[in-house]
């Protein structure tokens, strides 16, 4: 068998049984038949991946890429902590990992909604709910395991009943063609029954040490969503599962590196890649993982450029003692731009009355605007922070 041949994945014939109580136009019937074919995922746990060697130099300049700034990060912000950074970019990874999906959210929004003050069902909500996620796969990266992966997907797909959140599919799924039958789609996943061994498999592969970080990351997202193991969420695990290998592999300590931000300037190459994956060709998706490690990279310096900044521009606006509470806001607000009283009571440890004296002093200062105006939950915005945020996912877009 050729490198390719062995990394592929084959195909199986399997009966489908037409529901007759769903109605159909006369093309779709005549689309639908007794069989069709579905993906059958090879066994990677100890296959050894075939790499080219301009693939694999340039994967190993984007692991030292990721490796030296996460070291940056920690001399951007001098006398605070490293945390709001890594907050924001963790956020933005978030929504560009939504936004592949065709989920966006602005920075404003992302930020009510994680205030639980976005309207319920909201596109904010559903990338608030992709943070949490993220930040699950992060702190679950000493275990990837069957298991874990449920979690993270539990958290992102709560409150979403057909994705049957925490849960394996016990159904066929495809991608492409109707949504009547699998006959005209552009990908058909593996029967259901196949899933759990699969997933096994791949955790196996994750848990190797033979092969290059970036590689087994690009690898294992790659074969994630072939196997798309649920329901709904698949590429958004299969992003965070990238996250949880990086920090699990050393590469991050510190930050999340907002890879799916450099996917997004050209996500056609993504998904082409994916399918050059399943044809047995592993080199596509490394370069693409690559290409976005790079222009993530960049886009985030610039992203944390920005925000120190914005941070500079208010630390010369406000005048207050050095042991003032007010000086403990401004990293809040970065990594939270957008905030309520209570809020600022609860991460500082103030009063009612200390809160709301702060609220007052940043707004005299520029940096607070009043963001809704519901007397009960008043909000307010830094708005530098999220025009910076916004920024940051329009370049991801243009690439």
């Amino acid at each position: 068998m050729t490198r390719h041949q062995l990394w592929a994945t084959h195909r199986e014939s399997l009966a489908w049984e037409r529901d007759p109580s769903r109605p159909m136009s006369r093309s779709e019937r005549a689309r639908v038949r007794s069989t069709y074919e579905a993906t059958i995922t090879p066994d990677i746990a100890r296959l050894q991946p075939t790499i080219g060697a301009r693939t694999l130099a340039a994967a190993d300049d984007a692991r030292a890429e990721i490796s030296r700034f996460d070291a940056q990060l920690s001399t951007m912000l001098p006398g605070t902590e490293l945390a709001p950074l890594a907050a924001v970019l963790l956020r933005t990874e978030s929504a560009s990992s939504s936004q592949i999906e065709q989920v966006t959210a602005g920075a404003r929004a992302l930020a009510l909604a994680e205030l639980d003050l976005a309207p319920t069902g909201s596109n904010a909500q559903l990338v608030a709910a992709n943070v949490e996620a993220m930040t699950c796969a992060v702190h679950l990266a000493d275990d990837v395991t069957p298991q874990s992966l449920l979690a993270i997907h539990d958290v992102l797909m709560r409150d979403q009943p057909h994705a049957a959140p925490g849960r394996f599919r016990t159904e066929q799924v495809w991608v492409g063609g109707s949504s009547v039958s699998p006959h005209g789609a552009t990908f058909v996943a593996p029967a259901h029954e196949r899933v759990e061994a699969a997933v096994e498999d791949l955790c196996a592969f994750v848990a190797r040490t033979d092969i290059p970080l970036l590689p087994q990351c690009a690898i294992a997202h790659a074969q994630l969503e072939t196997i798309h193991p649920f329901n709904d969420g698949n590429g958004r695990v299969g992003r965070a599962l990238v996250h949880a290998m990086l920090r699990q592999g050393g590469a991050t300590t510190r930050a999340t590196v907002p890879v799916s931000a450099g996917l997004l300037a050209d996500t056609h190459s993504y998904f082409d890649a994916l399918t050059s994956y399943r044809l047995g060709d592993v080199d596509p998706i490394i370069d693409r993982f690559v290409e976005a490690t790079f222009a993530a990279v960049g886009n985030g310096r610039e992203l944390a450029r920005d925000l120190v900044e914005i941070h500079t521009g208010w630390t010369e606006r406000i005048r207050a003692r050095r042991d003032a509470s007010i000086w403990r806001a401004l990293p809040l607000l970065l990594s939270q731009p957008v905030i309520t009283s209570a809020l600022l009571q609860q991460e500082l440890s103030l009063s009612q009355p200390a809160a709301d004296q702060i609220i007052a002093r940043l707004r005299e200062a520029e940096v607070l605007t009043r963001a809704t105006g519901r007397q009960r939950y008043v909000t307010w915005t830094a708005a530098e922070v999220t025009a910076a945020l916004d920024a940051f996912a329009e370049r991801a877009r243009r690439g």
